[in-house]
């Protein structure tokens, strides 16, 4: 499980994130929606230690700062940074041992075929281009074997075949028990996949879903409704 608790962030006198709190339940897929500048990547980077705030925020019950906390949780960010020096493969070596993952050579084998890496396993980080740097991002986390994982913005640069793949990769996790959250302005990529939908605004959640909630309502409206902007 995730948990936000009131938590909030200033950059100078400028709020970004003003006492949000919600929470994502074991198996099950979060989104956090809304348009650029919303706060999403603030609270995204804020789970995963990057920002200081005020507030709480616990992974399975461990605070986030914890190493407890930590071994279990994984984060792909909107902007992939690669080891310039390191391979594809040395990347996911350096993630395995560094975390002490116990996945399989197997298991990575897979992997790298599913996101079209296996023949590119001994390119170096900076030869690769956003796409494939993004797919690096994704096979680092998913090494880590995590209950908790964020992906911010994480289908954008992906080539089509490349985001049909991360959302089964997503579902799995989810079936898997696997707590995930995604954060997107684009609606369009995500639903398909979720269970949990937080929309924001101006640094505040302003409306919190779930599928079964919604129904067959049509989700464009819907985000339209609560974020006051007209659907074109």
């Amino acid at each position: 499980m995730l948990q936000i608790n009131n938590l909030s962030k200033k950059y100078g006198k400028q709020i970004a994130v003003d006492q949000v709190s919600f929470s994502v339940p074991d198996g099950r897929i979060g989104i956090l929606l809304g348009p650029n500048g919303a706060g999403k990547s603030t609270i995204i980077k804020s789970i995963a230690g990057l920002l200081r705030y005020s507030g709480n925020i616990q992974i399975q019950e461990f605070p986030a700062k914890q190493m407890e906390a930590k071994r279990i949780f994984a984060y792909v960010p909107e902007m992939p940074s690669l080891f310039e020096a390191l391979t594809v493969r040395e990347h996911v070596e350096y993630i395995r041992k560094a975390y002490g993952s116990k996945i399989t050579e197997e298991e990575i084998t897979d992997m790298l075929e599913r996101f079209e890496l296996a023949d590119k396993q001994d390119k170096m980080g900076n030869e690769l281009s956003k796409g494939m740097m993004q797919k690096v991002s994704i096979c680092c986390a998913l090494t880590v074997k995590p209950r908790v994982i964020l992906l911010d913005e994480p289908m954008v640069g992906l080539d089509p075949k490349a985001i049909k793949e991360l959302k089964e990769v997503v579902r799995e996790l989810g079936q898997q028990g696997v707590t995930v959250l995604i954060s997107t302005h684009m609606l369009e990529m995500v639903e398909d996949l979720w269970d949990i939908m937080f929309v924001m605004e101006k640094g505040h959640i302003i409306g919190s879903y779930t599928r079964e909630e919604v129904g067959d309502k049509d989700l464009d409206a819907l985000f339209f409704e609560m974020t006051g902007g007209e659907e074109s």
